[in-house]
C-alpha cells in the first residue's frame, strides 16, 4: 500500500487464501517478523483464536494459538506456536485471584506459568510464553504484540500517556510498566471492556499490542499504528535539525575507514581477552552511519549511561553498556586502551553493586559482569556474544536502542526502565530456568579456530571437522576464492546465524573466508587483523598448507623449487607462529597452533628429498615453537602418511606418474576418481592397518590438539599413517 513509508505493506490476498487458519497465524507472524521496523529479533508475539474440534469429545471447542517461548517471528513455523484451551486459560483468572488474595502476588505471576501446561489442546508440547495472557484476555480473536523502535520511543518516553493520546487519539489506549504475565493481562482486559472502541494499547517503557477480529485487517492496523507514529517522530525530528543536531550535535568525528579498521585491530584482541575473563566472547563490530552518529555524539555518555528501556533490549545488552569517551582525532591507542581498562573496572563495580542493591533472597547468583556492548567515538560500536549469531543479535539490539533513544529525544525526554524493574526481568526465576534448560555448550563453543589450507584435502576437512563441535571457523588459502568456498560449505550446512549487524568482515557468520600468502609476513598479519575485525580473536590455528615438489628423473631439484619448498612448508609456518603469538598475547588466552608435518620426515628415501628434509625442520620447528610460544600456546604437529583422495598435492598427472612409477596397472582414459583409488590402495597396503589414509583421518587430529582432549600435550608430533613401521619413533 503506497501510504507506507516506515513500514512494509507484504499481506497477499492469494497467498493468505491458500492457507489453513494456523498456517494464516504462520504467515502473518513471518510478515510482521521480516521488518525490523516492526519487531526485533526474538522479539514479540502474535496469536489467533480458532475453532478447532476437541480430541476428547469431538466437539467445537475455542483454542488460542499464540508464538510459543523462544523463537523468532520471521523463521516461526507452525510448531513454533502453542496451543491452549481458551475457556481453561480464562479460568485460570480465579487460581490467580485466590493467590492474590491470600497475599500470595510475588509468586503468583510464577504460578500461573506453570499453569499453562493443564490448558494444553492436543498434547501441544511447545511451551507458552509468559505473554499468553495478553493475547488470551483481550477480546479480538487476533492480537499483535509488538516491539517497534517507533513506539517504544514513545513509550520510553517522560510523558508517554500524554503522547499516545496526542498521536492516536482514542483508539490507542495506555498502561503504565508492568513486567509481563497474568496482571498485566488482566490490566488489558479491563481496560478493553471499559473501552470497547479501543483497538491497542500502547504499553510502558514496553511496545504495544493491537488486536481485531479479522487477521488482515489486525495486520494492517499494527502497521498503521507503527506508520503513525514513526511519522510524528520524523516530523519532530526534522523540525529540531534532523540528522546534524541529533544527540546534541557532534562532539567528535569519525576516523577514516582504513585508520578505523586499523584502531579496531589493535585493540579487538586485547578487548576479546578482557571480557573474556569467564567465559570467551565472539564479537562483532558496526561502524554504520547511524551508530557512528550516536556515539560521536554530546549527549552519548548522558544517554549510554541511562541504559536501556525495553525489556527484549537489555537482555541481550545488560543495563547499559561501555561507553568510553575517547577523543579520536588524537589517534592515541595505548591511550583507547588505558581508558577501556579503566572502563571496565568501573563498569564491573558498577554491575556488581546493581545486583547488590537489587537482588532478592532467592535470586540467581551474580552473572558475568562484563559489559556486552562497548562504544568507542570515532570508532562504532562492538557487541560480544557467546556466538557469532548472538553478538550480531546484540548488536542488533542496541540499535533499536539507540533509534528509541532518538525518537524519545525528539519528542520528548528519553528514560530508562528503574533499575529494580530492570533486575526483576534480568534475574526472573523463569529466565534463569530457561537458562538451565539450554543444552550443555558444544565442545569448542565460543572458540575461532584459523585454519590455513582450507580450500582442499586435508584443510577443508579439518575446517568440516571442527565447525562440527562449535567452533567459529576463519578459512584461509592462497586462493581466496577457494577459502571462500570452503566457508559457503560450511555457512550453508549449518546456517549463517541470526542477526544483519555489522558491515564487510563483521558481517560474518560461522565461516569466513580470506586469501593469504604465508610466506609473506605482512599478508599474515593482514589476514589475522581481518580475523579480529570479524570475531574479535581467535583461539587456534592449524597450518594445513603444503607444497610438495618432486626431484627430476636425475634425482636433481633445481633450487628455486628447493627454496619455494622450505618457505612454504617451513618458512611459513613459522611466521604464521610468530606473527599470531603478538595477537595470542594481546588476548592473554590460551591458545593451540597445530603445524602440518610428514610421516616423511623420518623416512630417508628418493626422489622426495625437498619435502622430506623440510618436514624433518617442521617436525623440529614444532618443538622449538612449543617452547618459544609457552605456557599461552600450545604447539603440536600432526604427521600424515601419503593422503591421495582430495589432496592438491595430487593432481592427476601426479597420480597418472605415481602409478606407473610403481608399475600399478591403468588405463590413459581411466576416470579420476578410479587412479586416485588404485594408488591410495597401493599406500595403504604398505602399511600395518592396510586401510586408505583419508582427510577425515587427519582432521580428527587436528580437532584432539585444539580441543582440551589433550591439554597437557605440546611439542608433539600425532602421526596418522596407517602404520608405517618405518617410522616408528627411533
Amino acid at each position: 500500500m503506497s501510504h507506507f513509508h516506515h513500514v512494509n505493506f507484504l499481506w497477499d490476498d492469494a497467498k493468505a487464501a491458500s492457507l489453513d487458519p494456523a498456517e494464516r497465524l504462520v504467515y502473518r507472524s513471518n510478515l510482521l517478523g521480516s521488518d525490523q521496523r516492526v519487531t526485533n529479533t526474538g522479539g514479540g508475539n502474535t496469536s489467533s483464536k480458532l475453532t478447532e474440534t476437541d480430541p476428547l469429545t469431538g466437539q467445537p471447542v475455542e483454542v488460542l494459538w499464540v508464538k510459543g517461548s523462544g523463537g523468532d517471528l520471521r523463521t516461526s513455523k507452525r510448531e513454533n506456536f502453542s496451543s491452549l484451551y481458551q475457556q481453561k486459560l480464562i479460568d485460570l483468572q480465579g487460581a490467580y485471584a485466590a493467590r492474590t488474595d491470600k497475599g500470595l502476588k510475588s509468586n503468583a505471576e510464577d504460578d500461573m506459568v506453570g499453569m499453562y501446561s493443564h490448558a494444553t489442546f492436543n498434547l501441544n508440547p511447545r511451551a507458552s510464553s509468559i505473554d499468553t495472557p495478553l493475547h488470551s484476555f483481550l477480546p479480538g480473536k487476533f492480537v499483535d504484540h509488538m516491539h517497534p523502535n517507533a513506539i517504544i520511543s514513545i513509550a520510553a518516553s517522560r510523558n508517554c500517556e500524554a503522547l499516545t493520546k496526542e498521536i492516536f487519539g482514542g483508539s490507542m489506549a495506555y498502561v503504565p510498566w508492568m513486567r509481563p504475565g497474568f496482571e498485566l493481562g488482566l490490566a488489558m482486559q479491563t481496560i478493553s471492556k471499559a473501552h470497547p472502541e479501543v483497538k491497542a494499547i500502547m504499553m510502558g517503557q514496553h511496545g504495544f499490542i493491537s488486536w481485531d477480529d479479522d487477521d488482515k485487517t489486525c495486520y494492517l492496523r499494527t502497521l498503521e499504528f507503527i506508520e503513525k507514529a514513526a511519522t510524528y517522530i520524523d516530523a519532530k525530528y526534522q523540525a529540531k535539525g534532523g540528522h546534524a543536531t541529533v544527540f546534541g550535535g557532534a562532539k567528535y568525528q569519525t576516523l577514516p575507514e582504513t585508520q578505523r579498521h586499523a584502531t579496531f585491530a589493535a585493540i579487538l584482541p586485547w578487548l576479546r581477552g578482557q571480557v573474556s575473563q569467564q567465559k570467551r566472547f565472539i564479537g562483532t563490530v558496526q561502524e554504520d552511519e547511524s551508530i557512528l552518529r550516536f556515539v560521536n555524539s554530546k549527549d552519548a555518555a548522558r544517554l549510554a549511561e541511562l541504559g536501556t528501556s525495553c525489556p527484549d533490549h537489555f537482555l541481550r545488552t545488560k543495563i547499559k553498556p561501555l561507553y568510553v569517551d575517547w577523543n579520536p582525532a588524537t589517534g592515541d591507542v595505548a591511550a583507547l586502551k588505558a581508558l577501556l581498562s579503566e572502563g571496565l573496572a568501573k563498569y564491573r563495580e558498577d554491575y556488581a553493586a546493581y545486583y547488590h542493591k537489587c537482588k532478592h533472597a532467592n535470586s540467581p547468583a551474580l552473572r558475568d559482569p562484563n559489559p556486552t556492548v562497548v562504544l568507542i567515538p570515532g570508532l562504532g560500536m562492538i557487541a560480544w556474544g557467546k556466538d557469532k549469531s548472538e553478538s550480531r543479535v546484540t548488536a542488533e539490539f542496541y540499535n533499536c536502542a539507540v533509534e528509541v533513544m532518538r525518537g524519545a529525544e525528539a519528542i520528548d525526554e528519553y528514560i530508562a526502565l528503574p533499575l529494580q524493574e530492570a533486575f526483576d526481568i534480568e534475574y526472573w526465576l523463569l529466565e534463569e530456568a530457561k537458562l538451565q534448560r539450554m543444552p550443555a555448550e558444544k565442545e569448542l563453543a565460543r572458540q575461532v579456530v584459523v585454519v590455513i589450507g582450507a580450500g582442499s584435502g586435508i584443510g577443508k576437512e579439518t575446517a568440516h571437522r571442527i565447525v562440527k563441535e562449535g567452533a567459529h571457523i576463519v578459512c584461509v588459502d592462497l586462493k581466496e576464492e577457494t577459502a571462500a568456498a570452503t566457508a559457503a560449505e560450511i555457512t550453508h550446512k549449518y546456517g549463517l546465524g541470526i542477526g544483519v549487524a555489522g558491515s564487510g568482515v563483521s558481517g560474518c557468520g560461522l565461516a569466513i573466508g580470506f586469501g593469504a600468502d604465508i610466506t609473506n609476513r605482512d599478508s599474515i598479519r593482514a589476514m589475522l587483523d581481518k580475523v579480529a575485525l570479524a570475531y574479535g580473536g581467535f583461539d587456534s590455528i592449524c597450518v594445513t598448507a603444503g607444497i610438495f615438489v618432486p626431484s627430476d628423473t636425475s634425482g636433481h631439484i633445481p633450487d628455486d623449487r628447493w627454496e619455494l619448498t622450505f618457505k612454504i612448508n617451513v618458512t611459513g609456518s613459522y611466521l604464521v607462529g610468530d606473527e599470531a603469538f603478538k595477537t595470542w598475547k594481546e588476548q592473554g588466552l590460551h591458545g593451540n597452533l597445530v603445524l602440518t608435518t610428514s610421516a616423511n620426515a623420518v623416512v630417508a628415501k628418493k626422489g622426495s628429498i625437498a619435502y622430506d628434509t623440510s618436514k624433518a625442520a617442521a617436525n623440529h620447528l614444532v618443538r622449538e615453537l612449543a617452547i618459544e610460544l609457552s605456557p599461552l600456546v600450545r604447539v603440536n604437529g600432526v604427521a600424515p602418511a601419503t593422503v591421495v583422495q582430495g589432496s592438491a598435492m595430487f593432481p592427476r598427472d601426479r597420480v597418472i606418474g605415481s602409478l606407473a612409477k610403481y608399475s600399478i596397472p591403468f588405463t590413459e582414459d581411466e576416470h579420476t576418481d578410479s587412479l586416485v583409488s588404485k594408488l591410495a590402495q597401493f599406500y595403504a597396503d604398505r602399511t600395518l592397518t592396510k586401510s586408505p589414509i583419508t582427510p577425515a583421518d587427519q582432521a580428527e587430529a587436528y580437532f584432539l590438539l585444539v580441543s582440551k582432549r589433550l591439554s597437557k600435550t605440546t611439542g608433539q608430533v600425532i602421526t596418522v599413517d596407517g602404520g608405517l613401521h618405518e617410522a616408528f619413533l627411533r
